[in-house]
């Protein structure tokens, strides 16, 4: 592995995920971060190989003052979201910057993490500016800048994750959850998963020049991921409170107050990328191919919301793969 790795979005929540993994790896980790007193870089304080630069890596030259000395880089920096210019912004300058930053100081290895559903004919702007930003850099890797990698992540879930618990959330606030999009289809993968397929990644060589599709081992409706975390949280005693779909028109204007409210719980454009199954594609390697038996949800999700006990990392490893 590379000695030394620059982590873009690093005190994120895939972020600190992965650098708890590099660390016991023994790599050096440099973490840039617009607030060194925020919340997540706050988590990363105590760890020793790790290097907090409070920078901001959207601005012109940074990049550029923060690569030398670096073996890789990790572009995890992403928004959910935005309008057209702040998503142009995130996910396809900041990638064409990197990539001349990396051109400029000969470092070579990156790994991108892109989003599952990238296309440029996709119907959000989500995910065809994550599409974009993914030809940023295979540009750049077909001109022998940079040595390349992609992950398309599912939706990622986890202990601290702003999805499962959302839902929970929700259902302790409302008699009856009403759902947008309640029949969408999703693949969600574990952040740990995630986390090691980044670390394998940067391992090894051998993953230069593919892209992986990182997703669960279980496909589910967003009505069954609301219900099934409120279940795993004991909502209603166990039972979760009855979901509600809401059909398209109402759906719209759903999401389009949802987007005044303070920290975006829904957008239209979310409801645009539902209209397309968030669920591996099977023409890309995914997880089994970087030798991970990706974790089912069935037994993570009540790990991390409460109800059966804490179950260790190796469990959960030992019963997705059946041993």
């Amino acid at each position: 592995m590379a000695s030394k790795i620059l982590v873009l979005g690093g005190s994120g929540f895939v972020g600190r995920h992965l650098i708890e993994r590099l660390q016991r790896a023994g790599a050096q980790v440099t973490v840039p971060t617009r607030r060194r007193a925020g919340a997540g870089a706050r988590q990363l304080w105590p760890l020793p190989c790790v290097d907090l630069v409070e920078a901001d890596v959207m601005q012109p030259g940074t990049l550029g003052r923060l690569m030398p000395g670096h073996d890789a880089v990790v572009n995890l920096v992403a928004i959910l979201h935005g309008n057209a210019r702040q998503f142009e912004r995130v996910h396809v300058e900041l990638p064409r910057q990197l990539a001349a930053a990396c051109g400029a100081h000969g470092v070579r290895r990156v790994v991108h993490v892109s989003a599952l559903g990238a296309a440029a004919d996709a119907p959000s702007r989500y995910q065809r500016s994550k599409a974009a930003g993914e030809a940023v850099m295979q540009e750049a890797a077909a001109a022998s800048m940079i040595d390349l990698t992609v992950l398309r992540p599912s939706v990622i879930y986890g202990p601290d994750d702003r999805f499962l618990r959302l839902f929970v959330r929700l259902q302790h606030m409302l008699p009856v959850l009403p759902l947008a999009g309640a029949n969408a289809r999703f693949q969600p993968v574990w952040v740990r998963d995630v986390a090691t397929a980044l670390e394998r990644c940067l391992q090894d060589a051998a993953t230069i020049g593919q892209t992986y599709e990182l997703c669960g081992p279980d496909v589910f409706t967003l009505r069954e991921l609301a219900q099934s975390a409120a279940r795993w949280a004991g909502v209603a005693e166990g039972r979760g409170r009855p979901v509600l779909g809401v059909p398209g028109p109402l759906a719209w204007l759903q999401a389009l107050a949802m987007e005044c409210l303070p920290g975006t719980l829904m957008s239209r454009d979310n409801l645009d990328s539902m209209k397309v199954p968030n669920v591996a594609g099977g023409q890309l390697p995914g997880l089994a191919a970087l030798g991970i038996a990706a974790a089912p949800l069935s037994v993570v999700g009540p790990m991390i919301l409460g109800t059966n006990g804490p179950v260790s990392r190796l469990d959960v490893w030992r019963r997705s793969a059946g041993r």
